[in-house]
């Protein structure tokens, strides 16, 4: 078994739909995209401010990307612990990825 199986099966976790994950997917390829276009605007020697704007616009959607992941997280992962629970525990961890969020 690899390693991405193995995180499939954490015991914790509620499991991404099909359309979760191409919906992820598609969102984080067009970040990619992003990211690529900025390397080009660099070996291209474009204008700081310009390359500034669309690191801007990747870190925004990132954060866009990750919060639609946590408030999933907290909607269906976090919401099973405490029925389960194990509601402090998953409460923990969800503060503790939040507090590296902020930073």
């Amino acid at each position: 078994m690899n390693h991405h199986e193995e995180n499939q099966l954490n015991p914790k976790m509620v499991p991404r739909t099909k359309e979760e994950i191409e919906s992820i997917v598609r969102r984080l390829k067009r970040i990619e995209g992003q990211v690529r276009g900025v390397q080009k605007m660099v070996e291209d020697n474009r204008y700081c401010i310009d390359i500034l704007i669309q690191i801007s616009a990747i870190q925004a959607a990132l954060q866009k990307v990750g919060l639609s992941l946590l408030e999933r997280h907290v909607q269906h992962c976090v919401a099973k612990a405490i029925r389960e629970g194990n509601g402090d525990e998953s409460i923990q961890e969800l503060m503790n990825v939040i507090s590296q969020f902020s930073k």
